[in-house]
């Protein structure tokens, strides 16, 4: 808006300077004919009354008649007198007159070019400095310096070019705070990589190193060494292959092949997924479906998803409880709601559940914390959502798929 009410003040000054040329030039010239005209009229009467005093018989109207009549030739009756009627006028008053309006004249001409080109020159300067801004602008860019005030700058045919180069800088800027974003992103993956791998890893190397240097040890500890060396393989299988799934969509290299899908066809066979965990822990799975679902998804990541969070509510269930399973169906969305009955998710960490890696203080000590964050990824790819709501009686996660 700055700059608009500039742009419009330097115009309308512009507009004043040249109306009020125009208007003194308009007022000078009328003058200049104001007074030839009125050197002409005062001789032009006193001939008349000369002429009427001494040719009475003269009528006015013969007078007048003369005076405006083309009919009558010149003579030479001023060329004796060195009087050139092409060149000179009769009259010494106009030709003084006139030599005095030619310099009054040149002057207002000179005095008009001058104004104008110091308009021209003030608008000239202004446009170099607004190019030189702009140089400035991008060498800032070049130094990788984002926070420019290109709006500052008044707006004339430079305006577009301002406007552009103020774009490229927002996304130029955006660009370098998601790389430095994924960077700190990155490392931090790393980093947790790292951390999820070195304690399984440690624990496997510590187990052959005893079973390596004591060949006589017993066999019920030998075996119980080579179960914890294959579930710490297990985990770090899974935690291999969850972080490769992640990476897929981070690459945004997963292409979800979307068809019509029973939502209870997809919830049986995330039930059979964990049917063996749930055997072990002899923990019940009830499923209720109250009417018939279908959603627009792609079925093998779906199952994925439901999986992850199935397996979440047993691993957080105590021995001999149940998992609870409500499917329905309405005409805004359809919702899979997941129950568990263990100790529940502690306020601090509710809100961070769906984070990478991020483990609260009721995780089973094989948790790595990925499960949930995947499973996330997957519902939301397919116009879901996920909530969880938690107490000292147990967790509740809801899914809700939006029909389009």
């Amino acid at each position: 808006m700055k700059n608009k009410i500039r742009l419009k003040q330097y115009f309308i000054s512009t507009l004043i300077v040249a109306i009020c040329l125009f208007v003194l030039f308009l007022a000078l010239n009328i003058y200049e004919y104001k007074t030839y005209t009125n050197n002409f009229n005062n001789k032009i009467g006193a001939i008349v009354n000369v002429i009427k005093d001494k040719y009475p018989e003269i009528t006015d109207k013969e007078i007048i008649t003369i005076l405006n009549s083309n009919d009558f030739e010149s003579n030479d009756f001023f060329t004796k007198y060195g009087i050139d009627i092409n060149n000179k006028s009769v009259l010494l008053n106009n030709d003084k007159d006139y030599h005095t309006f030619l310099i009054v004249n040149m002057s207002f001409l000179t005095l008009s070019i001058v104004i104008l080109l110091i308009v021209f020159i003030r608008y000239n300067h202004k446009k170099e400095n607004d190019i030189k801004e702009i140089i400035k602008c991008i060498e800032q860019i070049n130094k990788k310096n984002y926070e420019l005030q290109i709006d500052s700058m008044s707006e004339d045919e430079l305006s577009i070019l301002k406007n552009e180069i103020y774009k490229t800088t927002i996304m130029l800027k955006e660009s370098a705070e998601n790389s430095n974003k994924d960077k700190m992103n990155l490392k931090k993956s790393l980093e947790d990589i790292s951390h999820q791998l070195k304690t399984p890893l440690t624990s496997i190397l510590v187990m052959l190193d005893n079973i390596i240097e004591d060949p006589d040890m017993d066999i019920n500890i030998r075996n119980d060494f080579v179960r914890d060396i294959k579930r710490n393989v297990v985990n770090i299988n899974f935690l291999v292959q969850a972080l490769l799934k992640l990476s897929k969509f981070d690459a945004n290299t997963v292409h979800f092949i979307k068809k019509e899908y029973n939502l209870g066809s997809i919830v049986d066979e995330s039930i059979k997924n964990v049917s063996t965990l749930c055997d072990l822990r002899n923990i019940n799975i009830e499923l209720n479906i109250k009417n018939d679902s279908k959603i627009m998804c792609d079925s093998k990541w779906q199952i994925e998803a439901i999986t992850n969070i199935l397996k979440n509510s047993i691993d957080h269930s105590k021995d001999n409880q149940k998992v609870i399973i409500n499917v329905e169906d309405n005409n805004v969305y359809s919702t899979v709601e997941i129950k568990d009955f263990g100790d529940g998710i502690s306020k601090k960490d509710i809100s961070h559940i769906f984070e990478r890696f991020y483990k609260g203080e009721n995780a089973t000590s094989d948790s790595i914390g990925i499960g949930l964050a995947l499973a996330k990824t997957i519902i939301e790819e397919d116009n879901g959502n996920i909530s969880v709501e938690s107490n000292k009686n147990g967790t509740k996660f809801t899914i809700k798929y939006f029909k389009l």
